[in-house]
């Protein structure tokens, strides 16, 4: 009889010892600094969630959608807790299987396009089986810089042209939002400048004007004559630090 409960008992505590995995919904948006979502519009953002403590991948996939309404992001005053994103507003949505709590990393890169302007970051939490992160706006990272795209410059020049380097570049923020003078994102707020470098000469530095369209700057810089030539692009925002850079090759002969 004893033999009989004992083994009953240990049979309880199998059953019961195995926890039962619960779905548990994680809402990821990546936000650009002073700005909007970040989606579809810029090639997206690549989202891992992985186990903070042994590395295990967990979930990957990208953000999608569109950047979110700008009077309800930008413009509206903002009480604790209420909402900056709409339904439009890109996300990335995953439902994981958990058992037990986990220490979780989120890590966002992106945005995609344009090429080489991509940033990374990420935070961490607890999350609880059964007990997701995903009311309100869900987990929201901040994604810092600015999106800068040469445009029509050219690799090479003659020097029977001219002895400038013709430079346009697009400048926006990392959501694609326009900087225009006077607008939401305002151009002379920022500092938008080029730097032309040459081997063993000075740098000259020199601002850009904006060109007359959306997001469009342009820049006439003088060359040394001949030689190769790295043109340096910053967008930088005294107000909160923002920066972004891109680099552009020049051969002049």
């Amino acid at each position: 009889m004893l033999k009989m409960m004992f083994l009953s008992l240990i049979l309880a505590a199998g059953l019961t010892s195995g926890a039962r995995a619960e779905p548990t919904p994680i809402v990821i948006r990546v936000i650009a600094k002073d700005a909007k979502f970040v989606g579809t519009e810029m090639g997206g953002v690549t989202i891992t969630l992985s186990d903070a403590d042994t590395g295990q991948v967990l979930a990957r996939g990208q953000v999608e959608g569109g950047t979110g309404n700008t009077a309800q992001i930008m413009k509206d005053s903002h009480a604790r807790r209420d909402l900056l994103a709409n339904d439009k507003a890109a996300k990335y949505t995953t439902n994981l299987d958990l058992e037990q709590p986990r220490r979780i990393t989120v890590t966002a890169v992106g945005p995609k396009l344009p090429a080489n302007v991509a940033n990374s970051v990420s935070a961490t939490q607890w999350v609880l089986p059964g007990k997701g992160v995903a009311g309100g706006d869900g987990w929201v990272l901040e994604m810092p810089g600015f999106a800068i795209d040469p445009l029509d410059t050219p690799n090479e020049i003659h020097l029977a042209n001219g002895k400038f380097i013709p430079l346009h570049v697009k400048v926006t923020m990392m959501c694609g939002c326009p900087i225009t003078p006077g607008g939401q994102w305002d151009a002379n707020k920022f500092e938008i400048l080029a730097t032309i470098n040459q081997a063993g000469k000075p740098p000259i530095t020199l601002p850009l004007a904006y060109g007359g369209t959306a997001s469009e700057f342009t820049a006439q810089l003088p060359t040394n004559g001949t030689g190769e030539y790295q043109v340096t692009v910053t967008a930088f925002d005294p107000a909160d630090g923002n920066t972004g850079l891109a680099r552009i090759a020049v051969v002049v002969r």
